[in-house]
This record gives structure tokens, C-alpha cells and sequence, in this order.
């Protein structure tokens, strides 16, 4: 049995084809302890306020795990997540309150931990993450926190229609908003399934059938990462686009 998770990783962003300035944000890293960290973040409030706000989202998360030799186990884990996003909120907030230039500025940001065999998701906003299950199945793991979102759960629109709703773009919570933040936490077993996290510029931009195809490939991770953002830009490239994409050692 092996006492470590091993893989690899690889993660990039790209200001697309319209936006004046790149606003996400994408971090992946492991311990001393070989738990991995993988985490995006779309900032929003326009130029210099979108990228500062997920700026600091990533570098207080980044910096926080860094720091930690490791997780006794999923439940420290999971408090852990919580604590961490919810100080990035205050990092924001606290900012934005202080500069006037940075009033409004928020992010997205959705978090997994990998602790060999438990992924723990933290996830505030519409970035998402995907699990490929046996190299088939694209699931998505996280909820998307918009209007339309809210839509499709209470089954008044279908997720076709929500491809083009006026409002999909429309946030029901993002982080450094508000004094306080409301994390979605949420831990489920982990056995070696390919891992992507990307923000709505790659799957507003890439249909779900081109992303597996991708995944499922056996071009390395770099590869992957770079091979979906250049479909993101060739179908447009609406949005900046963020990818994080785990493969665990088979």
C-alpha cells in the first residue's frame, strides 16, 4: 500500500481573446506529507480589482498550507478549508475597505485537498471542479453559485437553456464581498481519478464532450493544461481561463 499520493500536476492561465487584463488566478502544490493542494480563483470587479482579489485569495491560501506539515486527518482537513477561505474573504474584505480604488473587487475560488484517499472540495462561486471517473465519465463535483444554477437545481430551466440565459453570468455568492463569507465544504472518497479545476472561461468556451476527450488522453498534464486553453481561445476566448489538471500515479 502506498504511504503517499503521487502524480503529477500542472496549472496555467490565459487572458483569452477580449478581457484587457488576466484576473484568475490558478495555484497546485504538495507537502512534506504528499497531500496535494490544487486551487483557482476568477477575480471580478474590472481591471485591478478582479486580479488583486484573487491575487489574494491564492497567496493566503498558498502561503497557510505551506506552512502546515500536514493534516491529522479529513476533519482537521476539512476545518482547515473552511478556515483558510474564510480568512482569504477577510484578506479581501479588509482591503477593499481600506482602498476605495478596490471597493467591489471579489473572487471566485474553489479548493480541493487530496489526503490520499479523501478529496476535501471548499468552494465559493462558479469555478469548477471535475472528477474523471475510469477514464470515461466527466462528473462535476462542485455546485455551480449563480442564478441560473439556482435555476436548473429547482428544475425551472434545463442545463441547455442555461447555456444562453441572460443571466449566467450572474454570481449568488463570491469571496470578499461581504464581512463574512459562506463556504461550501464537502469531503467524498478519492481513488485516483483524474482531477480538473478551471474557471467559466474554459468551460463557457470549451464543450464538456472536448474537455474528457482531452482528459482522457494520454498526452502529459503540461500538455493537456496547454491543449484546453488554446481550444478555450480558438472557440473565442469570451473570458480569462484557468486549468489545474491532477493525474495520480496509476
Amino acid at each position: 500500500m502506498k504511504k503517499y499520493l503521487t502524480g503529477r500536476f500542472s496549472f496555467k492561465t490565459d487572458i483569452g481573446k477580449v478581457r484587457l487584463s488576466n484576473e484568475d488566478q490558478a495555484a497546485a502544490l504538495t507537502n512534506a506529507s504528499g497531500n496535494v493542494l490544487l486551487v483557482v480563483c476568477d477575480g471580478m470587479g474590472g481591471q485591478s480589482k478582479g486580479d488583486l482579489a484573487s491575487s489574494l485569495a491564492i497567496n493566503t491560501v498558498v502561503s497557510s498550507y505551506k506552512n502546515r506539515k500536514g493534516f491529522l486527518n479529513k476533519y482537521f482537513a476539512k476545518m482547515w478549508v473552511s478556515k483558510v477561505i474564510r480568512e482569504a474573504n477577510k484578506s479581501i474584505y479588509s482591503q477593499a475597505q481600506s482602498n476605495k480604488t478596490y471597493q467591489g473587487m471579489g473572487t471566485t475560488i474553489t479548493l480541493l485537498l487530496i489526503l490520499k484517499d479523501v478529496a476535501i472540495l471548499g468552494h465559493v462561486g462558479d469555478s469548477r471542479c471535475y472528477f474523471l471517473r475510469n477514464r470515461r465519465e466527466l462528473t462535476q463535483m462542485s455546485e455551480d453559485q449563480t442564478y441560473v444554477g439556482y435555476l436548473i437545481r429547482t428544475g425551472q430551466i434545463t442545463p441547455e437553456e442555461a447555456l444562453t440565459h441572460p443571466k449566467r453570468h450572474v454570481l449568488m455568492n463570491a469571496l470578499g464581498v461581504y464581512p463574512s463569507a459562506s463556504v461550501a465544504v464537502s469531503s467524498f472518497p478519492y481513488t485516483g481519478e483524474r482531477v480538473l479545476l478551471c474557471s467559466d472561461g474554459l468551460y463557457n468556451n470549451v464543450p464538456i464532450s472536448d474537455i474528457t476527450s482531452v482528459l482522457r488522453g494520454d498526452d502529459s498534464v503540461e500538455q493537456k493544461v496547454n491543449e484546453l486553453i488554446a481550444i478555450g481561445n480558438k472557440n473565442g476566448g469570451s473570458d480569462n481561463i484557468a486549468v489545474v489538471i491532477w493525474e495520480a500515479q496509476e
